[in-house]
Formats: structure tokens, C-alpha cells, sequence
């Protein structure tokens, strides 16, 4: 297994304007950080120096040219480009989305060749970041078709997970996404991920009804009756420990997901309205399901703050922290599934008898 100072964290800038750079230097301002991780931003030294000295921090930017360049336990800065292009912090501007793409595309491939071991992605701005060459709703759906696997939103706060039957989609749509295929795959990639990626064995998994009230018994809709709940059942039947539906409005509020290891919602702002009400800014975007490793913060790219110097860089910090937690689970469970007599350290066993 890789040694913690030695795993490589790709950075991808995000949007120049935004806040983006502001939380990645404040997470990396403390040295304590690089006893973690190696991070590696996928920009250019000179504009993010610019930033840097506008936020006056005193982080020390290592620029190469080459991943191989790239020193263990400074803060590195590929130059991903060489020219030089007009910062207005806090604007929105097609050209600063043109470059946050080139960033991101640069680090997915370093991921895919393995010259990093996790990519942690600051926040993009959706409108400007499209383009002829560029033609995806965001981070999750480019990553989906360069990597392997069926990648699933899944929001992540110690021990609050929120996962998504349908992410970004008009509400008018979301019943007609509904169905039994989707809702078994989208479980089965939950329950692999809280397997490998968050080592729990058994886990247990709710999902939250479509309708209000679960349709009541179909006064207000019969999606629930109709295709929830016999799918539901079907996959317990199977051995995965899924419950529900269950109604969404007080699901939270009464606490019944601290009894569950994930919470599976079936729209996007029925799962991320109660998780980012209680995760108080400190919650990560993981993309479960894919082959690697991908987190962000929780949050956009907030024009309104940017270059003030008061952007709150927790959320990007825990993305961070995420992705190593996952990567170490990950080789884990595959050094536990390649040799099953290695299942638990020498101290778990029990000393019964000494």
C-alpha cells in the first residue's frame, strides 16, 4: 500500500474568477496538510501567484513543467498553459471557462494514466465551460465517459451519505427516469461504494419515496406503489439491506437517517436541501461507481466573495481528506479481496484465552 506522504492529489483550478483558487491555497497554507498528501494544481504558477499575492498568502508554489518534476511534500503547480489572459475575480468570462476545462481534461487524463492517485476538482461555472470540444452538464458527466464504471453523486459528511436515483434533470422528468433497472444499479454502485470505499461490510441503505407521503397510496401518484416499492423489495429479496421508500418530509428532521449508512434520494433537491442543511458547509461531492477516485467541495464558484479573502475553504478541505480516507479503504479491499487471509490487522484479534 502507498505510503500517506506519498499519494498525489491532482488539483483541477476550476473557475479562475471564482473562489476556486482562494480555497484550494488556504486548504494547502497548512504544512500539515503535505504530511498527508503530495497536491499537484493543474494551472499556471504565474496567474496563481497573481492570486496569491491578491489574497496576501504565504504559500510557497512549486511550477513544473512535467508530473515527473513534480517534488513530494511541496505544493506543486503544473503549467498546464504557458500564455497569459485576464483575471477578473468575480466576473464570469468564457475565456477563464475555456481554461478551467483545459485544467480539468488535463488532470482526468494524469488519473487515467495514474500519475495521480485522487483528482479533487474546485468549482466550474456550467454555462461558460461549454464549447465545441466541451459539450457536458459538468465535472460528473465528462468523468463518466472517460472512466470505467457507472458513476453515481454521492454527498458525503462523516457519516452522512446522500446518494441520487436522478441528478441533474427537470423535476417534470424524474418520474419517467423511474425505473427498476436504474433504481437496482444505482443501488447495487451504493452499496459496492460504502463496501470498498467507506468499509462497511453490511450496509444498510434507505430510499426516499418520489411522491408526498409516498404517493398515499396513490391519491397523489402511484410511482411509489407502482415501481418503488416491488423493485425495493426485489433487491432485499436478493440480500442488499435496502428500506423504504420512505416519505422524504420528515426523514431528516426526525433523524431516521442516522440508522442508515446512505440515504438514497430520488431527485436532486430532495436528497441535497436536507444534506447541505446539515452538513453546515462542510460536505463533499464524491462521484462513487467510476474506477477512480473524484471529490469536490460542496459549493459553486461564488462571484459574489471572490477575491475578498473570506471564502470558507472547509468543504474543499474535507474533499481532500475524502479522497485520501477512500483511497486507502480502496486498497484495503483489494489487498483484502486478493488474499482473504489477510482480513483484519494482528490487534483486531480477539485476546479470548491470554
Amino acid at each position: 500500500m502507498k505510503k500517506a506522504e506519498n499519494i498525489i492529489v491532482g488539483i483541477s483550478i476550476g473557475d479562475l474568477n471564482g473562489i476556486g483558487s482562494e480555497v484550494v491555497l488556504k486548504t494547502f497554507e497548512d504544512a500539515r496538510m503535505l504530511e498527508l498528501c503530495t497536491p499537484v494544481i493543474f494551472a499556471n504558477v504565474k496567474q496563481l501567484s497573481f492570486i496569491k499575492r491578491n489574497l496576501e498568502s504565504e504559500i510557497h508554489l512549486h511550477g513544473i513543467d512535467r508530473l515527473d518534476q513534480l517534488v513530494l511534500g511541496k505544493v506543486n503547480v503544473l503549467n498546464v498553459w504557458r500564455e497569459g489572459f485576464d483575471l477578473n475575480l468575480g466576473t464570469n468570462d468564457e475565456t477563464v471557462g475555456e481554461y478551467a476545462i483545459k485544467s480539468f481534461v488535463a488532470a482526468t487524463q494524469a488519473l487515467k494514466e495514474g500519475k495521480v492517485d485522487v483528482l479533487v476538482t474546485a468549482p466550474i461555472n456550467k454555462y461558460n465551460i461549454q464549447s465545441d470540444t466541451f459539450k457536458f452538464p459538468g465535472h460528473t458527466d465528462y468523468l463518466a465517459q472517460e472512466l470505467e464504471g457507472d458513476a453515481l453523486m454521492f454527498m458525503v459528511q462523516d457519516n452522512l451519505r446522500v446518494g441520487l436515483l436522478t441528478d441533474h434533470i427537470p423535476v417534470s422528468e424524474v418520474a419517467s427516469h423511474l425505473t427498476e433497472a436504474l433504481i437496482t444499479k444505482k443501488i447495487e454502485t451504493i452499496k459496492q461504494s460504502l463496501i470498498q470505499d467507506f468499509s462497511i461490510n453490511k450496509p444498510r441503505i434507505a430510499v426516499l419515496g418520489v411522491n408526498p407521503h409516498c404517493g398515499d397510496g396513490g391519491v397523489i401518484g402511484n410511482e411509489d406503489d407502482a415501481i418503488l416499492k416491488p423493485t425495493l423489495k426485489k433487491i432485499f429479496e436478493k440480500g442488499t439491506l435496502v428500506f423504504g421508500p420512505f416519505p422524504a418530509d420528515g426523514f431528516f428532521g426526525s433523524n431516521q437517517y442516522e440508522k442508515y449508512d446512505a440515504v438514497i434520494a430520488t431527485y436532486h433537491d430532495q436528497g441535497l436541501i436536507p444534506f447541505k442543511t446539515l452538513s453546515f458547509g462542510n460536505g463533499v461531492n464524491y462521484t462513487a461507481g467510476l474506477n477512480k477516485i473524484r471529490t469536490s467541495p460542496d459549493h459553486g464558484t461564488a462571484y459574489d466573495i471572490a477575491g475578498k479573502g473570506i471564502a470558507d475553504f472547509n468543504s474543499f478541505k474535507e474533499a481532500v481528506y475524502l479522497a485520501i480516507d477512500i483511497f486507502h479503504s480502496r486498497n484495503q479491499y483489494h489487498e483484502i479481496s486478493q488474499n482473504p487471509l489477510k482480513i483484519r490487522p494482528k490487534q483486531e484479534f480477539s485476546k479470548k484465552g491470554e
